[in-house]
């Protein structure tokens, strides 16, 4: 899968200070200070981030997705869409300890800040919402996640609380465990079981 290959060279970038690490720490920087959106949008976006904002939506779309659908095996899908939202944090906090990247300094530089955590929670959380809703009119749901995602991502660099690599690793990270979860949702796109 691409995904994996790109979260292969983004995690190698990083762990061993790559040069696409140095021009990621440059970006940001750059990015951080810009002052291109006012504070509190950028706020508002990385705040969409959050466990407390995303996790409710998906959980919110699985809810209406098992009362919704007919026949006995309705619940698998909210409960596959459960599981890879449990997968996030199962998958990024060994690897935040592992890698130990130091944070932007608006973070103070503490290590532990690739993949995002939120980039990833949002991923997840907004992908999976989409991929249980998704039904005739696909292309709604579709650019509603594209765009949320590009907003967290925008805020997460321009607040300074992550670096745009930890944003593409999440990405990259939260494909893979879409991808695995569309697999286990019938009737909607994406490879079948």
């Amino acid at each position: 899968m691409l995904a994996a290959l790109v979260f292969g060279v983004l995690t190698w970038q990083v762990a061993a200070h790559g040069p696409l690490r140095v021009l990621d720490e440059r970006v940001g920087r750059a990015a951080a200070a810009s002052g291109t959106v006012p504070v509190s949008v950028a706020e508002f976006l990385a705040d969409l981030g959050n466990t407390v904002v995303a996790v409710p939506v998906l959980a919110a779309a699985a809810l209406w997705t098992g009362l919704r659908s007919p026949g006995a095996r309705r619940w698998l899908p909210p409960l596959a869409a459960a599981l890879a939202m449990a997968a996030v944090p199962a998958l990024i906090v060994p690897l935040k300890a592992w890698i130990a990247r130091p944070g932007p300094p608006a973070m103070g530089g503490d290590p532990g800040f690739f993949p995002s955590g939120h980039a990833a929670t949002a991923a997840v959380a907004y992908g999976g919402a989409a991929l249980l809703l998704l039904r005739r009119r696909r292309w709604p749901w579709a650019a509603g996640c594209v765009l949320l995602n590009a907003g967290v991502a925008l805020g997460l660099v321009l607040r300074g609380y992550h670096w745009p690599l930890d944003v593409a690793g999440a990405w990259c990270l939260s494909a893979a465990v879409l991808w695995g979860l569309s697999c286990r949702i019938p009737g909607r796109p994406g490879p079948s079981p």
